[in-house]
């Protein structure tokens, strides 16, 4: 599988992303042809190698007689619908902009439709999102991982005057996103350039596993005092699986004076807002106490909904925390009939293998005790019922 990670120790730009890919081996000729699909005029692409701090990289850049009209989102997806890109292609860009229009929205208390695109509504910013799109189609990329994100201090001159960096707009996209802070008194991150990269990445922190074949250097405007690039290397995965990678952070506590009802319900507190899972496990403390180590696993966006609770409901003082990558079996689910009545089922595969058949416990649960019937013998039905909606597509 060919991946790539987008390295943003210098934070990240429109042009930069296009900067690296084509600095990691895109050919610029067959881009801006692509591009030409289009059909807008009155703009000029260049792809330049220049040096940051003495480190080579490429500096893509859009000349246009027009780089800063009052677009609304519709102006913008008419471009993209009338063009004659792949469709892929146009439902992406679409996507990216759609993301865009929602957050100008909530920043200036106005409908999205409604939201009139300054900077963001140029003819560099549409090449710059239909471009990244289509750069990463034509290397052939899989997947795409990115690093943790450096965050400017200071201010930014935009058409609304001076705004507080992070920029409102580049900020609510950085929601659920590792971040971190920079001493770099300058916009490091523009809109556009992590709207395209929260679109794109599967996750954004650890390096992937991977054999680097290429790495690519796309250049900012400024010069900075740490060099102003954005760093991309692709590569391929050791082993070609079907495992999906994600990342989680697991949190734990210990706790010695929690009675076990208390920690049941903050179990049930805690998968319903979003934990992945939790678990308990009896250790003995300081001083000989016998106590529970209680683990929640969570998705890195949730960790804000779930540390209240832990708080609320138990008598921790304090909790430590890690982030992890995930490898998983590629899951799907559907729906069998069975004579009882139809049952969930989930399927996890490997390498596209069948490794296990689930009957959902509370579709099985609730039939079983509504019908007075062993739940086995409706979780056995279920799975033989699955097992011949799968070898029927074998």
């Amino acid at each position: 599988m060919k991946i790539a990670y987008f390295d943003c120790f210098s934070g990240a730009s429109g042009d930069m992303i296009l900067g690296a890919l084509i600095d990691a081996g895109l050919d610029f000729r067959k881009l801006e042809s692509e591009l030409g699909k289009l059909k807008m005029s009155g703009y000029r692409l260049a792809a330049e190698k220049t040096t940051r701090k003495g480190i080579s990289g490429t500096k893509f850049s859009v000349s246009a007689d027009d780089s800063h009209p009052e677009r609304h989102l519709s102006d913008i997806e008419m471009i993209i619908d009338q063009s004659d890109l792949a469709l892929e292609i146009k439902t992406g860009a679409k996507t990216i902009f759609r993301n865009m229009a929602e957050v100008e929205a909530k920043i200036h208390n106005a409908e999205s439709g409604h939201v009139h695109f300054h900077e963001v509504g140029g003819v560099d910013s549409i090449i710059d999102v239909v471009g990244s799109l289509l750069a990463i189609s034509m290397l052939g990329i899989d997947e795409i991982y990115t690093s943790r994100i450096p965050v400017g201090a200071g201010f930014v001159k935009c058409d609304h005057g001076l705004l507080p960096l992070p920029a409102p707009a580049t900020l609510e996209f950085l929601k659920g996103i590792h971040v971190y802070e920079s001493d770099i008194d300058s916009e490091l991150v523009t809109p556009t350039g992590i709207a395209i990269l929260k679109h794109v990445s599967k996750s954004f922190g650890r390096t992937p596993e991977m054999k680097i074949d290429s790495i690519g250097y796309g250049a900012g405007k400024r010069e900075l005092t740490i060099p102003n690039l954005l760093r991309v290397w692709i590569g391929r995965t050791e082993k070609e699986s079907s495992y999906e990678r994600d990342e989680a952070i697991l949190i734990e506590t210990n706790i010695d004076n929690t009675s076990p009802e208390v920690l049941g319900y903050a179990m049930e507190r805690l998968l319903s807002k979003g934990a992945l899972d939790v678990f308990m496990a009896p250790i003995f403390m300081k001083k000989n106490r016998p106590g529970t180590m209680l683990s929640v696993l969570t998705a890195p966006d949730k960790l804000d909904d779930v540390l209240p609770i832990i708080f609320a409901e138990t008598n921790s003082i304090g909790v430590r925390y890690q982030r992890l990558e995930r490898r998983k079996l590629t899951r799907e689910s559907f729906t069998v009939d069975t004579s009882f009545g139809p049952v969930r089922v989930k399927v996890c595969h490997l390498d596209r293998e069948k490794k296990s058949v689930s009957p959902e416990y509370e579709d099985c649960r609730e039939i079983a005790a509504s019908r007075g019937i062993p739940l086995r013998e409706v979780y056995d039905e279920a799975r033989a019922a699955a097992l011949k909606i799968i070898s029927g597509k074998s």
